[in-house]
Formats: structure tokens, C-alpha cells, sequence
């Protein structure tokens, strides 16, 4: 019984890590990287992104994981209501672009949709406060392939075209799942043309 209590706490411990990322209010960290749309090697820079308007900057574990791979999807079939809030979507993991390449270009995911950047090194996740560590030994994506790159925290930033933070969306502090991630933010970039609109 007690090794069973230890290993909950152990689990509880693993999962939930003390969230500190950025909230509402501050300054989203500006940065470009190295990115795939569609299959295709690209640059994302978010300064030139939040000329257009809002953007959804979220941040995920790994492409071809169970929960990144349904909030990709999500994020696909979702894309039309973002960009009719002028919205951009990027996503970023720890990926290599070569990984990326395949994940935004696979039609059940990201479905050549919208774009999704590497920060292998962990740089970009850091900026914004975020905890990335490196996946367990031997662990697999759904496809077989070996996970060996670093993963963060699944959290979504809404930035205004200011710059400034919107919302901050973390699986960890408000216990959403992938999908929720997506709805939430649709909210609020939904809710951001709404009062600009008026104004």
C-alpha cells in the first residue's frame, strides 16, 4: 500500500510541475525559427505574424504523440474561424524539422493547415517561462519512431498584435486537454475582434 502511495505521489510529482509561465499582461517574447508548412521548410518570425493580427503561439510535447496529434487535428479543423478573427497559429516542440515536416504535412494532424516551428533546443519554450525536459529512454511516437528530443510543457499563449499576452492556457495549471486548448483560444481571439470592433 505504501509503494502504491509512493508511486502516486512519484506520478504526481512527474506530471504536474510548478507552472510558471507568463501570464496575461506581459509582453509575449519576440522570435523566429525554423518552421514547416505543409511539409515545406520555412521561417516563422512572430513580429511579422502579429502585424496581421492575434496569434495563437502553443507549445506542445512532441508531433505524433496521442495528445498532439488530436490537438493538431483540432487546431486543422478549427483554422477557418481563426483566420476569420485574422488569428495565426503556430505551433512549437522540441521536433527536429525533418519530424515537422512529415506532422504538418500529414492529413490527419496539422493537414498542411497552418505552420509549426522547432526549438530544439529549447530556447523559445525557456523565453516564455516554460519547463522542457528530455524524453524518457526509448520512448515512441504513434508510428514506432523514437522520441529523442527535448519536450515541454503543454501550454498556449494568445498574443495581441501589441504583443502583450492575452491568456496563457496550461494543461498543467488548468487541467484543459489538447482539444480544450484549442476552443479556449478560439475564445478569446473571438473575443479580441469583438471588442476591437467596437472600438
Amino acid at each position: 500500500m505504501n509503494r502504491v502511495l509512493a508511486g502516486g505521489l512519484l506520478a504526481a510529482l512527474v506530471t504536474v510541475p510548478v507552472f510558471a509561465a507568463l501570464k496575461q499582461g506581459d509582453t509575449a517574447p519576440d522570435f523566429s525559427a525554423k518552421a514547416s508548412l505543409a511539409g515545406k521548410e520555412t521561417t516563422f518570425s512572430l513580429k511579422d505574424a502579429l502585424k496581421k493580427g492575434p496569434v495563437v503561439v502553443y507549445f506542445y510535447p512532441s508531433a505524433f504523440t496521442g495528445g498532439c496529434n488530436l490537438q493538431a487535428h483540432t487546431f486543422s479543423e478549427n483554422k477557418e474561424q481563426f483566420d476569420a478573427v485574422g488569428a495565426t497559429i503556430i505551433g512549437v516542440s522540441g521536433d527536429s524539422i525533418e519530424r515537422l515536416n512529415a506532422f504538418s504535412a500529414d492529413p490527419q494532424y496539422c493537414a498542411g493547415k497552418f505552420t509549426v516551428a522547432s526549438d530544439s533546443d529549447g530556447a523559445i519554450a525557456k523565453s516564455y517561462d516554460l519547463k522542457s525536459g528530455t524524453a524518457p529512454a526509448g520512448m515512441k511516437d504513434t508510428r514506432g519512431v523514437v522520441v529523442d528530443h527535448v519536450l515541454t510543457e503543454r501550454t498556449t499563449f494568445v498574443v495581441a498584435p501589441d504583443g502583450k499576452i492575452l491568456a496563457t492556457l496550461s494543461s498543467a495549471a488548468d487541467k484543459i486537454s489538447p482539444a480544450e486548448h484549442v476552443s479556449k483560444a478560439l475564445d478569446v481571439v473571438k473575443t479580441w475582434k469583438s471588442t476591437n470592433a467596437k472600438n
